[in-house]
């Protein structure tokens, strides 16, 4: 349950700083900077816990990559989708009667993006915080949050800068993006997930292969005291 609580709580200030920093009187060109460094400070804040998500695309990574349970998977998704509605409307209160218009990207070039930079943030994610060789740094939440940094000063004005199913969610409840292209974020925000946990799995067979010898380790233990217990 306390990784539950951790992602909901993460993923509730992403999204609110999204929304405090984008709808006016807000943050302006400055906007990324805040978004990206809430990430980061999350990460470090929760990320010993829950493994830091806070984006339902990278608990598809890392459970690809094999560093999620599949019995966590619903519960992070979850978690993190309520952590967004309750942000959504937080927001939408204190910032009332703000104007808000709702973007109107060009499809295309709005699924490019944000396959591209999902991609690059989750493959940040895994190498940083998943790889035997980075285990123990002290720089994965910097690396991360600045992913985030970099891709909404790049593609921001291209897609929203979402870059994450549970931030899609947020700035439609927002009225930041229209229903009708929530779709564009979910399915590239999905795919970049799905196709970083390949590449990673792809370039770190090392890695691979020692996970799942511990994996089989594991279970041989469990079946062995299972068995005990049965006697």
């Amino acid at each position: 349950m306390a990784r539950y609580v951790v992602e909901f709580i993460g993923t509730f200030f992403l999204v609110a700083t999204v929304g405090f920093t984008v709808i006016e009187p807000g943050a302006g060109a400055l906007a990324p900077v805040a978004i990206g460094s809430v990430l980061m400070v999350m990460i470090y804040a929760g990320g010993h816990i829950s493994g830091g998500h806070y984006n339902p695309a990278v608990t598809l990574a890392v459970w690809m990559r094999g560093r999620c349970d599949t019995a966590d998977v619903p519960g992070y998704m979850v978690s993190q989708c309520m952590g967004t509605v309750v942000a959504a409307f937080a927001v939408l209160f204190m910032k009332a009667p703000a104007e808000v218009t709702a973007a109107s990207p060009d499809v295309v070039r709005a699924l490019l993006a944000e396959f591209l930079f999902t991609f690059a943030l989750c493959y940040v994610v895994l190498n940083v915080a998943t790889a035997k060789a980075t285990e123990g740094n002290s720089y994965f939440g910097l690396a991360i949050g600045f992913t985030v940094l970099v891709g909404a000063f790049a593609v921001g004005g291209v897609s929203g800068g979402a870059f994450n199913p549970a931030v899609a969610v947020g700035i439609t409840l927002m009225g930041l993006s229209k229903l009708s292209n929530i779709w564009i974020f979910l399915a590239a925000n999905f795919a970049g997930g799905a196709v970083a946990a390949f590449v990673f799995r792809a370039i770190h067979p090392d890695d691979i292969a020692q996970q799942s010898r511990q994996m089989s380790e594991e279970k041989l233990i469990r079946m062995t005291l299972h068995s005990k217990v049965g006697r």
